[in-house]
């Protein structure tokens, strides 16, 4: 069994931020594969299905970014997944819109999405999907960025990385991340 988490904030004002793109991915990929996110705990909203003959749970933790961990450690532990078998995507601030990179470990970078993710699972090593959103421009603060849309031009981009993202998960499902990686990584 396989866990997909997306990160994001909980709440309208915060639906089609850069911030939620994680929840944007998992909602593609719930729509992509009739996985109904129709199930509520683990302070998450979430989903179980199959995706290419493999067993998923997808993941929308509704604890507030700074708090991720909080909904991923328990879920993990109820249906006993391995940090090994989890993939979590959210928004990466260096690298341009309509760019992603694939990890299998590293520090959070600053994402506190990722610093509750390491520190609830206690490790640094496990399967990320960075979806780019630029750095702002012109002085903005990087918390009104962050919580702001993406621009018109942005959405074009936007609709083929999030199919992107969707398409490298459901990719995992078949092979290691590693070669998922060498995949996606090069494009």
């Amino acid at each position: 069994m396989k866990l997909v988490v997306g990160l994001g904030n909980p709440g309208k004002q915060y639906e089609k931020t850069r911030h939620n793109i994680g929840f944007e991915v998992i909602d593609y990929i719930s729509e992509e594969y009739g996985i109904p996110l129709d199930k509520s705990k683990f302070k998450g909203q979430y989903g179980l299905g199959m995706i290419n003959g493999e067993k998923v749970v997808l993941l929308k933790p509704l604890t507030y970014m700074n708090l991720s961990g909080e909904s991923i450690r328990p879920i993990m532990d109820f249906y006993d997944i391995d940090t090994e078998d989890i993939v979590v995507i959210y928004d990466d601030l260096d690298l341009p819109v309509g760019k992603i990179r694939l990890r299998q470990k590293g520090s959070s970078g600053g994402h506190n999405g990722i610093k509750s993710t390491i520190a609830h699972t206690g490790t640094e090593k496990f399967n990320r999907i960075r979806v780019g959103i630029d750095r702002p421009q012109n002085g903005m603060k990087v918390t009104d960025y962050v919580l702001g849309k993406f621009t018109k031009e942005e959405q074009a981009e936007l609709e083929l990385i999030i199919k992107k993202c969707s398409d490298a998960c459901a990719q995992w499902m078949k092979e290691p991340f590693l070669q998922v990686m060498n995949i996606y990584n090069i494009q």
